[in-house]
């Protein structure tokens, strides 16, 4: 009886602590008879656990308010502690490295990013993440000891609990447990591994003007495309966690071409099957076909300049186009215009299957903005269902590092603090 009671006080303690915390790190410092009120615990019990949490070094005790009007003794206040530790987000793709490294509050203390070049193997990509992110890491004056957590967004269908990349045609040299084995060696906390289209979803709805819609979609659109699924508030990852990789969906097999595809024709010969591992949806819209539609329009409008910028941009032809949108190119305007218009079949898919309140474009593409989104909703407009809400990504291609950290304070929170989001 003794061991169920002690079993119960603890429990309580525990959650005492966890109230106390959530409502610590909403503010900047609270008095100790303000916190027992918002969390309505009595005095003594807000200050045993408080004391606890002192000694765990997530709290502490700052000096009396002088400036409150209240009559009497001063108010005791106290803090949360968010540089008691720090987590650790990281992104790996084809085209870049991203690290970020915030505090326990979430506030950013430094990021990083470097490109890659093209041909950037596996294992040589890894090194340079790592190297990137002790870096950042001592740019922030933060200690690897210090880092609590760390996520790592990759591209592929990714197994978190096995912590491998089980396949990634965009850098087959990270299959298997090479990205968690190597953190490891420099890193002392847990590692999590997930697909960066899912922790971009994550960091999207976290960073991304708060959105907390309990149905939306977030497309990561640009050299592939994927999607993240979030239905009734929560992350939706399928059978196999690979949900959403709308970047294989086959929608095209009459459209060799024809009119307004700036093709070659009805008669033109089928693009073969997966090459460098893209999936039928991204041969149509990916990075690769809009550079191509790009150089086909600057050549029908006699664009020479245009054209001169992406041959001399070379492996970053993609950027080059992008850039050119922004700048309203004509010819760069025309070829976002024909993927727009294969874009939007893949979201009225989305839509007549998940109906979704909001579709959010992620990634490169974002950069494209209002002229996509109204290039987009153009070609939905004759869709007989109403259509999903459509934005750009708020965060664009830093969404993956800040899904990561998300998810590294969401596992603190459950593990260290007992808080369930």
């Amino acid at each position: 009886m003794e061991d169920l009671v002690a079993a119960g006080t603890q429990f309580m303690r525990e959650v005492n602590a966890a109230a106390i915390l959530r409502r610590l790190r909403t503010e900047s410092n609270m008095s100790v008879s303000a916190l027992a009120k918002a969390v309505g615990l009595s005095r003594q019990a807000v200050t045993r656990s408080l004391n606890a949490l002192v000694e765990e070094g997530l709290v502490e005790f700052g000096s009396l308010d002088r400036d409150s009007t209240r009559a009497g003794r001063p108010a005791q206040l106290v803090r949360f502690r968010a540089e008691a530790g720090y987590v650790l987000g990281l992104s790996i793709s084809p085209q870049d490295l991203r690290v970020a490294v915030a505090d326990l509050a979430g506030t950013v203390a430094a990021t990083d990013v470097v490109q890659l070049g093209a041909g950037v193997g596996g294992a040589e990509a890894v090194e340079a993440l790592l190297v990137t992110a002790g870096r950042t890491l001592a740019s922030a004056g933060v200690a690897a000891g210090d880092v609590w957590f760390a996520s790592v967004g990759t591209p592929g269908i990714v197994d978190p609990e096995a912590g491998i990349v089980k396949l990634i045609p965009s850098m087959p040299g990270l299959a298997g447990d090479i990205l968690v084995r190597r953190l490891k060696d420099v890193l002392s906390c847990p590692i999590y591994l997930d697909n960066d289209v899912k922790l971009a979803t994550q960091g999207e709805r976290w960073r991304g003007t708060e959105r907390r819609e309990d149905s939306l979609v977030m497309v990561h659109w640009g050299e592939r495309v994927g999607a993240g699924i979030v239905l009734n508030g929560e992350l939706y990852r399928g059978a196999s966690n690979d949900a959403g990789d709308v970047g294989f969906l086959d929608l095209f097999c009459d459209d060799q071409g024809g009119q307004g595809d700036q093709g070659t024709g009805p008669t033109a010969v089928p693009a073969p099957r997966h090459p460098h591992g893209l999936g039928p949806f991204e041969q149509r819209v990916g990075g690769e076909e809009i550079v191509r539609l790009a150089v086909a329009a600057a050549e029908r409008d006699d664009d020479t300049a245009f054209r001169a910028r992406i041959d001399a941009a070379g492996e970053r032809g993609f950027d080059a186009v992008l850039d050119a949108v922004a700048a309203g190119t004509p010819a760069a305007l025309a070829a976002i215009d024909v993927v727009a218009r294969r874009f939007a079949k893949g979201v009225s898919v989305i839509r007549a299957i998940l109906n979704p309140r909001l579709v959010v474009i992620g990634g490169p593409m974002a950069r494209c903005g209002d002229p996509l989104l109204a290039a987009v909703r153009g070609h939905l407009s004759g869709e007989p269902l109403d259509q999903p809400a459509l934005e750009v990504s708020a965060l664009q291609d830093d969404a993956v590092v800040h899904g990561a950290l998300r998810h590294s304070l969401d596992e603190i929170e459950r593990t260290k603090f007992g808080l369930h989001r």
